[in-house]
């Protein structure tokens, strides 16, 4: 299960998390907020979501930088 880390503006900031998080050893899901029939496009919103038992290593990674 995943759980809701944060919404960012768009799918370039959601790469640099995800590699940030990817450099620490914690997954990073990227969801777009597109309806799911539509193509996201790279400006549009995303929602960025870690495995439930590892919300406390998100927080922590969070709270160094």
């Amino acid at each position: 299960m995943w759980v809701e880390l944060m919404e960012v503006q768009n799918a370039y900031i959601a790469e640099t998390w995800r590699e940030l998080f990817a450099a620490e050893g914690l997954k990073l899901l990227v969801v777009p907020l597109t309806e799911p029939w539509t193509e996201a496009g790279e400006l549009e919103p995303r929602k960025l979501y870690v495995p439930h038992g590892k919300m406390h290593v998100a927080r922590e990674i969070l709270r160094k930088i």
